[in-house]
């Protein structure tokens, strides 16, 4: 095949916002280095099997990052089962945690800029709130148990500073370039863990990191739970700290109550505490009004030539 195809052989699922991204990141640093060469076409492979389909959210930051070039190969047009020779191919088998601290901020600061440019959202420094505080909301598991209550709560918080601008969203209901420009606009983020924190890679670097957890995760969820301590510090982001959750359900009515007690952590949702939140927001929100200044970082560092630092070629 004639061109040049990428090829990822990852252990992590591309049905999966956090995975996925993981997994294709390195194709990204590949394409800084090869002087922006755009590929051909790409391969994936889970674990050894093909797949050629990938969650939308991920589909849609690498047909920005490249430029809509992000054909998947299924190998069906060929009608034959002949062996495939590929005249160039870059093979990936590991994901981002290969790659330098600089050059993972490198390849997040370049895909945050042409996910924007993608978007057609307006970087202007001078038209964003001098803070932006966005709570995102999930239904399901780790949802809020009230989330009206835990909103008022932090736009209350929000409120008691100058030119804060309070936000909240469910981002399954926004399309990708609706979450770009909501992260765009976004200095803190508050969200439960879960795929949807992965967005704070939209936002500036220097941004902020609020995370919620159920009960239980600290006991049994392991060494994952930590995975957006991690993305915010490779993506240049201030995580600051997280609120767990210390009260379960009550099973003592509860018309199945061995079904009660079974609920997986993972399953559960997360209350409130009004007080902390406040507190919480309060010190947060103080760190951003002394490191937010006139002139707001630059949303992507030059790594060549071009309007976010790579002029895509294609051969």
């Amino acid at each position: 095949m004639k061109g040049l195809t990428f090829v990822s052989n990852s252990e992590y699922q591309f049905n999966n916002i956090w995975h996925g991204q993981s997994a294709l990141m390195p194709f990204v640093r590949i394409y800084i280095k090869n002087k922006c060469r755009l590929p051909d076409r790409w391969v994936l492979y889970y674990k050894g099997e093909l797949r050629n389909t990938i969650i939308p959210w991920v589909k849609s930051l690498m047909e920005a990052t490249f430029d809509g070039h992000f054909a998947l190969e299924d190998f069906n047009h060929n009608g034959s089962d002949v062996p495939i020779c590929f005249k160039e191919a870059v093979v990936m088998r590991h994901n981002e945690g290969r790659l330098s601290i600089a050059n993972r901020r490198q390849v997040y600061d370049l895909m945050r800029c042409k996910a924007r440019m993608h978007c057609n959202v307006t970087t202007n420094p001078k038209a964003k709130p001098k803070i932006g505080m966005t709570l995102l909301l999930r239904d399901g598991s780790r949802s809020f148990k009230d989330p009206s209550l835990v909103t008022n709560i932090f736009q209350k918080a929000c409120q008691k500073v100058n030119n804060c601008r309070f936000a909240v969203a469910y981002p399954h209901n926004l399309t990708f370039c609706e979450q770009v420009e909501l992260m765009y606009g976004t200095d803190i983020l508050i969200s439960t863990h879960g795929a949807q924190v992965t967005n704070m890679l939209l936002m500036d670097r220097n941004s902020s990191v609020m995370e919620l957890f159920p009960k239980g995760w600290l006991e049994n969820a392991g060494i994952g739970q930590y995975v957006y301590h991690w993305l915010a510090d490779w993506s240049g982001m201030r995580h600051q700290g997280v609120w767990r959750d210390d009260v379960a359900e009550d099973c003592r009515n509860s018309t199945d109550i061995d079904g009660c007690v079974r609920v997986s952590f993972m399953e559960r949702q997360v209350g409130h505490n009004e007080s902390y939140f406040m507190e919480w927001a309060r010190r947060v929100l103080d760190v951003m009004q002394r490191s937010i200044t006139n002139e707001r970082e630059s949303a992507s560092s030059p790594v060549g030539g071009g309007l976010c630092g790579c002029e895509s070629i294609h051969y």
